[in-house]
């Protein structure tokens, strides 16, 4: 063979080599990316060529599939009661994709998750059938907290605190998925562009200042810690307090409340600042950021599934602050999750189940694919004997305190209330929070709820946790209670 010949051979099969190469490229990497390319209208065909599986509450389907006219999109996502349960099941849409349960379980929904496939459907590619989601939110809990803040901007979380079963996820105003599943360009500029927010989960996604529920953290470090004994030992608080190294003076909402030297029972019951102000700054800001981390502030990764907004305490203060966060203030945040963890932690003799609200999820056959009720993790955050007298005190605020329209017959109920500041200079009306538990005295059911009330038609003078908050989670608990 000539030079020539052989020279062009050889370019000829390097040509052939390029080609294969590129070829397995667009195959195999370009193909992914376009195949996962959220424009590809290919993918939404696929999607919705099938009826999705379902989201359960309470035994029974809150979402459905059905069939769609002079449309590529064979079927549309449907929602029973979808405003009720929008918080929980958020919207899958053939446009604007999927949010929360519809978006962490969008495979399995669509059977497109592996473990939905048995050996045949492995070898022929067939799409499997899709899988379902079975939520632990009790049917009844959801309506009484969505029906009991009713008109108010707020959200209300219930939480089981033997199991960490969430049994309630509310966030109002609200809004119905339904509406947004064939892409509706209109109602989808209402929603996004209305400026109360109703597509915000307030009760995993929106921390605001928790106000005097925060001293139930205060309260546990400073048992926890030894600075007092007892909640029921006098603590060293002067009244009126001054904030350390400035002449501003912290007042008392009541300020015929007998909150100079209070123990820590009274401090709750009445809502002592002077007394947890004094308490932030004699514990110091890294024993108190502690306590918050134990009880889950400061966490960025809080999925239940759904991922939660992080609750913080902050670091890095002088005195003052430091005392400003000792009532729930400053730079202090917290969603009602995060209040409600801290009640059912309390409830629970100290230990923390993690919360969630999915129990499995199960296949077309109803098979188990994974049991999320078996794989929670309990952690203690404080010691029983502690658990045993912050249930003691908080029962005194409902019992006697700033929390009486919490209190149920027949039931054992603590709780704190909470008006935390809103504006420069408070010049906004304040955030109303509740947190509590419950125990009926026959039966034993426990629950743990926190109730914020972000705003409502209520005048200025007439906002507060008792007030506002308290009626929704009584609501709740007794919801909880009778089931």
């Amino acid at each position: 063979m000539n030079k020539t010949i052989r020279r062009a051979s050889v370019f000829t099969l390097l040509l052939v080599l390029a080609l294969l190469v590129r070829a397995t490229w667009v195959q195999f990497y370009e193909g992914r990316a376009l195949a996962e390319d959220k424009d590809n209208r290919r993918n939404a065909i696929e999607q919705y060529a099938y009826p999705l599986g379902n989201i359960i509450v309470g035994g029974d389907a809150v979402t459905g599939s059905a069939r769609t006219k002079g449309s590529d999109l064979a079927y549309k996502r449907t929602y029973t009661d979808g405003s009720l349960y929008a918080s929980v099941t958020g919207f899958s849409s053939q446009v604007y994709g999927a949010t929360q349960l519809e978006g962490i379980y969008q495979e399995l929904l669509d059977g497109t998750d592996n473990r939905l496939k048995n050996p045949l459907d492995t070898v022929t590619g067939k799409r499997s059938d899709p899988g379902d989601v079975v939520t632990t939110i009790d049917p009844d809990v959801q309506k009484a907290a969505y029906e009991a803040l009713g008109d108010k901007k707020g959200a209300a979380v219930a939480i089981d605190p033997k199991t960490g079963r969430i049994l309630g996820v509310v966030s109002t105003p609200s809004y119905d998925p339904s509406v947004l599943s064939t892409g509706d360009s209109d109602a989808w500029e209402k929603l996004t562009k209305n400026p109360d927010k109703p597509m915000t989960n307030r009760a995993l996604r929106q921390p605001l200042p928790p106000g005097s529920t925060f001293k139930l953290v205060v309260a546990a470090a400073a048992l926890e810690d030894g600075l007092y004994s007892s909640v029921d030992e006098r603590t060293d608080s002067e009244n009126p307090y001054t904030l350390p190294g400035t002449t501003r003076v912290l007042e008392n909402e009541n300020t015929s409340a007998p909150c100079e030297n209070a123990s820590i029972r009274v401090a709750l019951q009445y809502s002592c600042n002077n007394v947890f102000a004094k308490m932030a700054v004699d514990l110091g800001q890294d024993k108190l950021k502690a306590m918050a981390e134990k009880f889950g502030f400061n966490d960025a990764s809080q999925d239940v599934p759904v991922r939660a907004y992080t609750s913080v305490y902050p670091s890095d203060m002088d005195k003052s602050s430091t005392a400003l966060t000792g009532i729930g203030q400053f730079d202090v945040t917290a969603t009602p999750l995060q209040m409600a963890m801290v009640s059912a932690a309390i409830a629970n003799g100290g230990k923390l189940v993690s919360p969630h609200m999915v129990s499995q999820i199960s296949n077309a056959d109803g098979d188990v694919l994974e049991n999320y009720d078996d794989e929670t993790e309990s952690k203690e955050i404080v010691g029983s004997s502690t658990a045993e007298q912050l249930r003691s005190a908080m029962q005194t605020v409902v019992d006697e305190g700033t929390g009486t329209n919490a209190q149920i017959s027949g039931a054992t109920v603590g709780g704190k209330t909470g008006t935390a500041q809103h504006g420069e200079n408070n010049s906004k009306t304040p955030y109303a929070w509740f947190t509590s538990y419950a125990k009926d005295d026959s039966s034993g059911r426990e629950v743990a709820v926190a109730v914020l009330v972000e705003q409502s038609n209520a005048a200025r003078s007439e906002v507060s946790g008792n007030g506002l908050a308290a009626p929704v989670a009584k609501a709740m608990m007794q919801a909880a209670l009778k089931n």
